[in-house]
């Protein structure tokens, strides 16, 4: 009966805990859906001002009388610096006239390589539109420049109501997507065909959210509306309860379609902060209910040590009576009894008190053995006998820690660092140097293959180290039980992606991938020899860098872990 008790018991406060979590984190959950409402209202309404700030221009450019006299067939040189006088003050990408046939005969770009002077339209919807008395608009990549744009027409038309031409306007929306990408924030914006159009990322560019029909594709191609796209579909699936999974990857998801065009808004919000505060909120409902169970618990034993003094007193009372030594002696016996039990149940509870203690000061005193080592090293650098190298080397292992230890917050903060520019080479010799000793316990052999030139990133260099450190440190545990093990390090550049690899000879990743192994708490070291955070906190900095990580098993044995980071453009331009 008590096993099955105590089987009763562990059952319920698990489920407590489960409930707790699952309560929490509802709450905190609709809390970071509120947040990412407001977000996404705030980049609808970026969006539509950007479409409709210019939406009056092609009205009133009708209406010129230079626009009027140039498309009943004056000289366009006038014109043409009228238009680029107007587009440079509005910060236009193009204005310019086109006939009636959809030739292009004044535009704001004339004399440029690029020019659109000569150039035919008459394929488009909105010079379609504008022909047939309404306003064209329409988003789609330059036919000459090659360059996206949302574009508004309207007639222009003679004194007698003839239709003589039409003027249209190309405004350039990247600036969104230069600010949505800027903010760290994972939007992309598709049009009624479920063509992505915008994006924070630009690898979703022109993607589609779902299979294009035949009667799309041909509409596409007709109206050359992206010219050179493959229109390949988007690795995203939509889920239940306002989530989706893209990339692999599972996030929240909100839709906002009060746009024009039938375009959707599309926001994805990570909810790791809410997971984060509904594990707080149950540690600390864990807490508060071992609190009032030790209360109970120290109640219990006054109460146990009052019985005990009226115990006390009855028995010195019964040793009067000679008449009652029977039952005095059995009373007795049964007070003996009582406290060995009151014993027991002290020593339990002085336990309890002892281990919540312990809890609390080691929660509290974490930082200070660090704290002496830096005050020790300070000590030393400022002696004049002191090993200036040694006592160097080991300040910057201090400042590593600390930084380390730092970094276990970044769950809950959502500021940004100050980012540098960070050569990869370097950053890899510190963390070589800084796991040497782990190399040299195990004899392993390691070789590396840089590149000649600098492979700089923009990044924080403590924490792009210890990505490094983290993987070096990971290759060599999978070869504690290797013969001959051997790590290759390789660091390279791709167009403008910087990348490096840590390759061992381990016992690799079996049947996990990087996704499984990359989860908080999940480790493949026996236990007491990990808590299975490193690659967490690894690609997490990764993603913060706007990296990507890879893991797959190598061929012959091992593994293979390969981080890519965006080439800093002050590198690009060197």
């Amino acid at each position: 009966m008590r096993m099955v008790l105590r089987i009763l018991m562990v059952a319920v406060a698990v489920l407590a805990v489960a409930g707790t979590f699952r309560l929490s984190y509802a709450y905190f959950q609709s809390e970071e859906l509120s947040k990412a409402d407001e977000r996404l209202s705030l980049y609808r309404s970026s969006v539509v001002a950007a479409l409709e700030r210019f939406s009056h221009l092609t009205y009133v450019l009708a209406r010129d009388p230079f626009v009027i006299a140039t498309a009943g067939g004056d000289n366009t040189d006038r014109l043409n610096r009228r238009l680029k006088g107007f587009a440079e003050q509005a910060g236009l990408d193009a204005i310019y006239l086109m006939a009636q046939d959809g030739e292009t005969v004044s535009a704001s770009n004339a004399g440029e390589p690029s020019s659109f002077v000569g150039q035919n339209y008459a394929f488009r919807p909105y010079f379609k539109d504008a022909m047939s008395g309404q306003q064209g608009r329409f988003y789609g990549i330059g036919a000459t420049t090659g360059e996206p744009g949302y574009f508004i027409a309207d007639a222009v038309r003679g004194g007698n109501g003839t239709v003589l031409g039409v003027i249209a306007i190309k405004i350039d929306l990247s600036r969104l997507q230069e600010s949505w990408r800027r903010g760290g924030e994972q939007v992309f914006m598709t049009n009624a065909d479920g063509v992505v159009l915008l994006s924070s990322d630009r690898a979703w560019s022109y993607r589609v959210l779902a299979p294009l029909t035949a009667e799309q594709r041909d509409l596409i191609r007709t109206t050359r509306q992206f010219p050179g796209q493959d229109l390949d579909p988007l690795d995203w699936t939509p889920l239940p309860s306002r989530r989706a999974r893209i990339n692999d990857i599972e996030r929240l998801h909100l839709t906002e379609t009060g746009l024009p065009h039938g375009w959707q808004l599309h926001y994805l919000a990570s909810d790791d902060r809410a997971i984060t505060r509904a594990w707080l909120a149950t540690g600390t409902a864990v807490i508060l209910a071992g609190l009032v169970l030790l209360l109970m618990q120290i109640q219990r034993t006054r109460r146990m040590k009052a019985a005990l003094r009226r115990s006390e007193e009855e028995e010195a009372q019964l040793r009067l009576a000679n008449e009652r030594l029977a039952v005095e002696i059995d009373e007795r016996r049964t007070a003996e009894r009582r406290l060995k039990r009151t014993q027991g149940e002290l020593d339990r509870a002085s336990r309890l008190a002892a281990l919540g203690q312990l809890a609390a000061s080691v929660t509290h005193e974490l930082g200070q053995p660090i704290a002496a080592m830096r005050n020790h090293l300070a000590a030393a650098e400022m002696s004049t006998q002191g090993n200036v190298a040694l006592t160097g080397g080991l300040s910057g292992l201090v400042e590593r820690m600390e930084g380390i230890t730092r970094q276990l917050k970044f769950f809950a903060r959502t500021e940004m660092e100050n980012f540098e520019n960070v050569d990869l080479r370097e950053a890899m010799q510190a963390s070589m140097a800084l796991v040497q000793p782990n190399l040299s316990e195990i004899d392993a052999k390691v070789v590396t293959s840089f590149v000649g030139q600098a492979v700089v990133v923009r990044g924080n260099r403590l924490r792009l180290e210890q990505v490094m450190t983290n993987l070096l440190r990971n290759a060599v545990d999978a070869m504690e039980e290797t013969d001959g093990p051997e790590i290759d390090i390789g660091i390279g550049v791709d167009g403008s992606t910087a990348w490096f690899e840590v390759r061992d000879n381990g016992h690799g990743l079996g049947e996990a991938t990087l996704a499984d192994i990359r989860e908080p708490f999940v480790t493949t070291r026996e236990s007491g020899r990990g808590m299975g955070l490193g690659l967490a906190i690894t690609s997490t900095i990764v993603n913060d860098h706007g990296g990507v990580m890879t893991a797959r098993n190598a061929e012959g044995g091992g593994a293979v872990f390969r981080v890519e980071f965006p080439l800093s453009t002050d590198s690009e331009s060197q």
